[in-house]
């Protein structure tokens, strides 16, 4: 008789074998212990006022002593101070010198620049781009605004690339960078822009340290992703050549980081852009003082005759920094930088002596009357009644009932522990207890900070504004990735999107959806949109050519290219892109709150027009509190991969 086998020993199922349901399981241990006693304490439902700090005492003392003591303290007087006169006579010899050039001189210098870096189309382009700016009365505007735009983007691009090579080269860096670059990007402009004005008055030093900040973090994420994302091998070899450290970084590891570095000079020069709108409302003048203008009597067509220079600004400026490192020109002789700086300057010279330094009044074009009557337009046929699809207002509605109010009541009705419980869940499972503790905490401080309704409110604006940016920016990438054709042609309407200023595009949207939540997203997605676009695009360009043909030769269609081969090692920039697309969607929440958005946004801007100092800094530092939240929530997945664990 045979023998009896003895039976095999019985093992988990291969779900309870995943390192992620070990940690569900201890989280949710954890959570049996600590619910019960948070429950019976301070009982479920919106956050317990016991555990509620009030900070308006404090914020308004320290908001008189401010006001006190800025003329006085030594502080002010040899710091500060010092700070605002460094920027203003900055900015004031950029200008002077812009005026003394004349129209004819700035267009004579931007196009020859242009040339000697990109050619010949571009220098046409950079010309047909300042001369625009004159056809449509805006050229003094226009060079107040560069003359800003100038001082502004070189500090932040310093600032930025310095911050950048820091985390770029040492890890503990990099963690203690990253909360001051979360905090510089999340944080609204409006509610660091109190505290500046308080600081250093009304006027362009608070307009370009408010741009600086909200403006350099790209610049510091980039450097630092294209630092980190430098070939090993060719780093091993510099490496045994005997190469210091500083020989690494500047023949190696820089040039490696070239394509980064463009991008984040790109984005800087963005960013910085579209803060002239923002910047005016403290002083800064130029276009973004026209644009405020003119928005404040609804005057639409107004406003997009300032708008419009600020992004062919921004045209410009974008094309000639991406064509500086491209490499693609012909060789750059001293000889010939010399040649163009001449000629325009004769340029410059020669329109001085015929006194044409002024954009001459006859040449200017009124835009202003014909966009009205357009926008009017669009309002009676498109606002409602349109057969079968409904109207624009239809939408807003249907997204508001369908998506919105849903998220946003589910979000309130569930207990304070609940939410606390399921942002420590999903920071777990894609990241380490470090990332789950920062995000509880961040999360915890807005119950603390005594905003816990009106954040739920704009979480619910933001997860879905940031849903549909994903959706539509990651695809829209991918196949600008996989054509150029494609890329080409979207690379104008990127630009005019990011640097159209959020208030010009605000005033159609809120005619065409009406006022409430669903334009604050709306704004909130188009001012997103380019970031993701771009990042996403750049990222599946960077993957190895090896990888791919190897992928080809092994008979891997073009869809399994892209989801086996092209988005894994692309991860990296995906997770950058869902970081910028969440702070950015953050960036706009103020803007949703002047249009009915209402929550944390409406707070912000309140404390602003009225000076308190209290309401403006706890709802920005609330939402402070929610970008660090949702970045832990999305991001730490690099940094556990890069652990092995």
């Amino acid at each position: 008789m045979a023998a009896i086998s003895a039976p095999a020993p019985r093992t988990l199922p291969a779900v309870l074998r995943k390192r992620a349901v070990h940690k569900l399981l201890l989280l949710a241990a954890v959570a049996a212990v600590l619910v019960p006693l948070a429950n019976a304490r301070w009982a479920s439902g919106t956050w317990p006022d016991a555990l509620t700090v009030d900070l308006t005492d404090p914020l308004s003392r320290a908001s008189d002593w401010i006001v006190d003591n800025r003329d006085s303290h030594p502080l002010f007087l040899y710091f500060f101070g010092h700070v605002s006169n460094v920027v203003v006579l900055s900015v004031r010899a950029v200008y002077l010198v812009l005026l003394a050039a004349g129209w004819a001189g700035v267009t004579a210098l931007g196009a020859l620049v242009a040339w000697r870096v990109a050619g010949l189309r571009l220098a046409v382009g950079t010309a047909v781009a300042f001369l625009a700016c004159g056809v449509l009365g805006m050229w003094v505007a226009t060079m107040q605004t560069l003359a800003l735009m100038v001082v502004a983007v070189l500090a932040s691009v310093v600032v930025g690339a310095l911050l950048g090579l820091a985390a770029g080269l040492s890890d503990r860096l990099d963690r203690a960078l990253r909360p001051l670059l979360d905090t510089m990007q999340v944080l609204p402009a409006y509610a660091y822009l109190l505290p500046v004005v308080m600081i250093f008055g009304m006027g362009v030093p608070a307009a370009v340290l408010a741009t600086v900040v909200y403006a350099a973090p790209p610049m510091a994420r980039l450097t630092a992703l294209g630092l980190r994302g430098a070939d090993k091998s060719v780093l091993e070899a510099v490496d045994s050549l005997g190469a210091t450290a500083r020989q690494r970084l500047l023949t190696a590891r820089i040039p490696l980081a070239r394509k980064e570095l463009l991008l984040g000079l790109n984005q800087t020069i963005m960013m910085a852009l579209s803060m002239a709108v923002i910047a005016s409302v403290i002083g800064a003048g130029g276009l973004g003082d026209r644009v405020y203008q003119a928005l404040a009597s609804v005057d639409v067509g107004a406003a997009l005759a300032a708008g419009i220079p600020i992004v062919l600004l921004a045209v410009v400026l974008d094309r000639v920094t991406a064509a500086a490192g491209s490499g693609t020109p012909e060789p750059r002789r001293t000889a010939g930088w010399a040649y163009a700086l001449v000629a325009a300057l004769a340029v410059a010279v020669a329109g001085r002596l015929l006194g044409r330094l002024d954009w001459p009044d006859a040449w200017v074009v009124q835009i202003a009357q014909p966009v009205n009557r357009a926008v009017d337009w669009m309002t009676a046929h498109l606002y409602s009644g349109v057969p079968v699809i409904g109207g624009t207002a239809d939408w807003a509605a249907h997204f508001t009932t369908w998506v919105l109010d849903p998220v946003r009541d589910g979000l309130q009705w569930l207990p304070w522990w609940s939410v606390l419980l399921l942002v420590a869940a999903l920071a777990w499972l894609i990241g380490t207890w470090r990332t789950t503790l920062t995000a509880v905490l961040a999360m915890a401080a807005i119950g603390v900070l005594g905003v816990w309704e009106p954040a739920l409110d704009t979480l619910s604006q933001v997860l879905a504004a940031v849903a549909v940016t994903l959706v539509i920016g990651v695809a829209t990438g991918i196949a600008a990735a996989r054509s150029d054709r494609l890329d080409r042609a979207l690379r104008p309407v990127l630009d005019v999107f990011q640097t159209m200023p959020q208030f010009v595009y605000l005033i159609p949207v809120v005619a065409l959806f009406g006022v409430g939540r669903a334009p604050a997203v709306a704004a909130a997605v188009v001012y997103a949109l380019p970031a993701v676009v771009r990042i996403t695009a750049q990222g599946l360009r960077q993957v190895d050519p090896a990888a791919l043909e190897s992928s080809h030769s092994l008979g891997a269609t073009s869809w399994q290219q892209l989801r086996q081969v092209q988005l894994p090692l692309a991860r990296p920039a995906l997770l950058l892109a869902v970081n910028q697309g969440v702070v950015l969607v953050l960036a706009v929440v103020i803007i949703g709150g002047l249009v009915g958005g209402g929550a944390l946004g409406y707070d912000a801007v309140f404390g602003l027009a009225q000076g308190d100092l209290a309401t403006g800094l706890v709802a920005g530092a609330a939402i402070v509190c929610l970008g660090l939240m949702l970045d832990r929530v999305t991001q730490p997945t690099e940094r556990r991969a890069r652990k092995g664990a």
